[in-house]
């Protein structure tokens, strides 16, 4: 009987491992062996005065580490990531409590809030680069109506970073509705009905209730923006280029012309090691901070 009971667990263990192998092979060849691809590059010295790549060490390293633009960058990385992730997700989480309840028209609005995560990232660069045009554009022409004058917040190293958050969190605010939106039709209705019974006010069945339970969610979401925030390129190369000072410039940003524009390939893979570091120490403080936050249904 144990070892029939033994050949059962076998032959489930082997089944599940076969429905797994094809994810297991994906992330081997496009996620883990890239990554130690990049990690091996990063001990090399690749580019334009070296025919063969040349071995050097932590050389790059060093290098990073005594130079001023990646730290300009990091910072201006840093206040990017801390202007467009929370608020993306607030905002996201309000329109979601919005849009879930039955009002007139609620169909066609979440496609209109929707509708700017669908835009191609170059489309919306040339939409928020018109808005931002000083001459002409949709922005100046309304300060122009209410007296205040033109402003050309791209040419502006105070105003360029702040510009660009903007356009982030029209672009990706309803893209995180969607998951919330997802997650409050998840919650049981008996649990509201339970707080109206005690006489909960709305807050407090707003914070007690679906604040909870829509943690697993707000994880998921905030890993996904965290994500974001540090790999926004196109609408780099189509407003910007990292100007004016590098006061736009952001990690892969920097990445992508110290590859594809220098052609430093061991440099580009320093960078990029470090971006990895940095995303997988920030992603872990996440977890442990919102794990023990969660509770299921």
């Amino acid at each position: 009987m144990r070892r029939f009971y033994q050949k059962q667990s076998f032959r489930i263990n082997f089944h599940a491992f076969l429905l797994l192998l094809p994810s297991l092979v994906f992330l081997l060849l496009f996620t883990f062996y890239p990554i130690g691809q990049t990690i091996f590059h990063s001990l090399f010295k690749s580019d334009l005065s070296t025919p063969e790549p040349l071995f050097v060490g932590l050389e790059n390293f060093k290098r990073l580490s005594e130079d001023d633009t990646f730290w300009k960058v990091l910072m201006n990385n840093i206040w990017f990531a801390i202007g467009t992730i929370p608020t993306t997700i607030i905002i996201g989480l309000l329109m979601a409590v919005v849009v879930n309840k039955h009002i007139v028209g609620r169909s066609w609005i979440r496609t209109f809030l929707f509708y700017p995560a669908v835009i191609p990232a170059i489309a919306i660069a040339n939409i928020w680069l018109y808005i931002y045009t000083p001459n002409f554009g949709l922005l100046n022409y309304v300060l122009n109506m209410v007296g205040i004058g033109s402003v050309d917040l791209l040419a502006h190293s105070n105003t360029v970073m702040f510009a660009m958050i903007v356009m982030v969190i029209w672009k990706e605010a309803g893209f995180f509705m969607i998951f919330f939106l997802a997650g409050l039709q998840n919650i049981s209705e008996e649990l509201y009905d339970a707080a109206k019974i005690d006489g909960s006010s709305r807050s407090t069945t707003f914070t007690r209730i679906t604040i909870p339970l829509l943690m697993p969610t707000t994880l998921f979401v905030s890993i996904l923006a965290l994500t974001n925030a540090f790999k926004l390129v196109d609408h780099l190369v189509v407003m910007t280029q990292g100007g004016p000072n590098n006061a736009s410039n952001l990690l892969l940003y920097y990445i992508y012309e110290t590859v594809f524009k220098y052609w430093d390939m061991g440099y580009g893979a320093t960078l990029t090691t470090i971006l990895l570091l940095i995303m997988m120490i920030i992603a872990s403080v996440q977890f442990l901070f919102m794990e023990k936050r969660i509770h299921y249904n």
